[in-house]
């Protein structure tokens, strides 16, 4: 195994690459560079070093890895991850990686998902298409009569939805859709549902069954959890981040390069080299990039790839994240995250981070007043909180810390005499991979070219699939990618997220995902 993976990856020059000078001389030679150390970077790079065959090596411009499942930590002493992350998984694999990392029970905690949609005053538990009968009576008959008119609409359409926004009202009707999926999509995505395709849906969003809504809404009960992250786990120290500082740990670091010396400055397709800020050149043989697809175009000077990618669509996210004194209020309660679709706050989503684990809020600090000294109550996370920005949907940066401490106040989140000990604000200017109408139609031209380049890209803006974009989906984008290259094994992650996010995932989470996907097929 080891013989033949190694000369798979041997290239002999040919005289039309000695004259048109492709072959250059690179300070460091491998036969897998992977670019980036985010759950994608850090998922081939983990793969990489199990297979033992081919050299690699793995570079990230920061000194930290993470990417953007990594966790800030301010001067007071609060974590605040770069996106409200949390573990659920699809894979067996990715399991057992994380596991080996933080080994131990006291590593983890495990929640029962507690979760809510602030609406027209009320706590709407999620999801809240399913439990509409927390809402005033008027708006419970909006959403039944829109969703009985979805019913019968269903039954006579021979016709696929095209857009987000069809969907939504095909499979919920036009009361849930204008109450909430609506507003809150256009707060999350920072585009109109219209400008959005519906193939990335999966199972992100619950479709209501209309007999048990109806039967909730006359009961006056709620429907129970749903969905993947129903029961999640989160880490007991370091917050997300130190899931991957922890996995990066596991691999050797003799084959990392982060920080200054990890920064890409240039990609040549042609001669297979990748120059570095620094000047070092790292030649390669098979490249996995975790670049977002965009900036990738442009390191690499492509004429054609670079229009290609103007027609991606991205919004900006801001994570906001507010520390309050003292012990966690009733109204904050064992909550988890929040929904928030209406336009009296400018964030979507609202984290109880400090609910997570207590190490995400700095210990009870000494505190002196009249002299006499005494401990003060423990602080507490309040979110992150997020806000989405985009040229549709523009976003002032010089208020938005204010603006959103003013919608906490709105929301009841906060009051007006709570103690604020520390603050935090940080934009990315990628954040979330927009399905846009015309996705498809650029990356599956994209991503071939770039395959025919000898360049893997994967990751959430380098597949720029929202829909396998959770920290196990990209985890095993990088996976599958090094698997592929070493040995030609089916990427199902990226080329089939509806079964590794469907039913079968049951059965692929106990034997080998290629047989699964084989016997789902027959």
């Amino acid at each position: 195994m080891l013989n033949i993976a190694r000369k798979t990856f041997k290239r002999v020059p040919s005289f039309q690459d000695l004259l048109q000078g492709r072959m250059t001389h690179p300070d460091i030679s491998v036969d897998v560079l992977v670019i980036g150390a985010g759950p994608t970077g850090l998922g081939a790079a983990k793969r990489l070093n199990q297979i033992n065959g081919p050299s690699w090596l793995i570079v990230d411009s920061n000194e930290t890895p993470g990417g953007l499942a990594s966790t800030d930590v301010t001067p007071e002493g609060f974590l605040y991850d770069v996106g409200g992350h949390v573990i659920f998984s699809h894979y067996k694999y990715f399991d057992d990686c994380i596991d080996e990392a933080l080994p131990k029970e006291e590593d983890w905690y495990t929640h029962e998902r507690i979760s809510y949609v602030r609406c027209q005053g009320q706590w709407v538990p999620y999801p809240f298409q399913n439990n509409i009968s927390m809402l005033p009576k008027e708006e419970q008959v909006k959403c039944i009569d829109g969703m009985i008119d979805a019913a019968l609409e269903a039954r006579v359409s021979n016709t696929k939805p095209k857009t987000f926004d069809e969907w939504i009202v095909r499979m919920m009707g036009v009361g849930i859709a204008d109450l909430f999926m609506r507003p809150y999509n256009y707060k999350v995505w920072a585009v109109p549902t219209t400008k959005m395709q519906c193939a990335w849906l999966g199972e992100r969003v619950a479709a209501p069954n209309v007999k048990a809504v109806t039967t909730n809404v006359i009961l006056n009960k709620t429907a129970g959890n749903w969905g993947p992250n129903a029961t999640f786990r989160f880490p007991a120290r370091d917050g997300t981040g130190g899931i991957w500082i922890a996995v990066a740990n596991t691999i050797p670091k003799e084959k990392t390069r982060f920080g200054d010396k990890g920064k890409v400055s240039k990609v040549n397709a042609n001669s297979k080299t990748v120059t570095m800020e620094d000047g070092t050149t790292i030649g390669y043989q098979k490249l996995i990039s975790t670049m977002a697809v965009d900036f990738l175009a442009e390191s690499m000077g492509d004429t054609e790839l670079m229009p290609l990618t103007k027609q991606l669509f991205y919004s900006s996210t801001h994570v906001v994240g507010v520390g309050i004194r003292g012990a966690r209020p009733d109204r904050i309660g064992d909550k988890c995250w929040l929904y928030f679709p209406e336009d009296d706050c400018p964030f979507y989503r609202a984290t109880i981070f400090s609910n997570y684990s207590p190490t995400t809020s700095p210990r009870p600090r000494r505190s002196c007043l009249l002299s006499s000294s005494r401990t003060a109550p423990s602080p507490r996370a309040l979110s992150p909180r997020r806000v989405s920005e985009s040229s549709m949907k523009p976003v002032n940066n010089d208020t938005l810390l204010a603006d959103s401490i003013q919608g906490l106040v709105n929301t009841e989140m906060l009051k007006p005499g709570d103690e604020i000990v520390s603050t935090y604000h940080r934009r990315f200017d990628h954040g979330y991979p927009t399905p846009s109408l015309e996705r498809e139609g650029a990356l599956t031209q994209i991503l071939p070219k770039l395959q025919e380049k000898g360049i893997w890209s994967r990751g959430r803006f380098g597949s720029w699939r929202y829909e396998v974009g959770n920290q196990d989906h990209s985890f095993m984008l990088g996976v599958e990618a090094a698997d592929n290259i070493v040995n030609g094994a089916v990427e199902l992650t990226l080329n089939y997220p509806d079964f590794v996010n469907g039913r079968q995932n049951t059965e692929r989470r106990l034997v080998d995902g290629a047989q699964a996907f084989a016997k789902a097929q027959q």
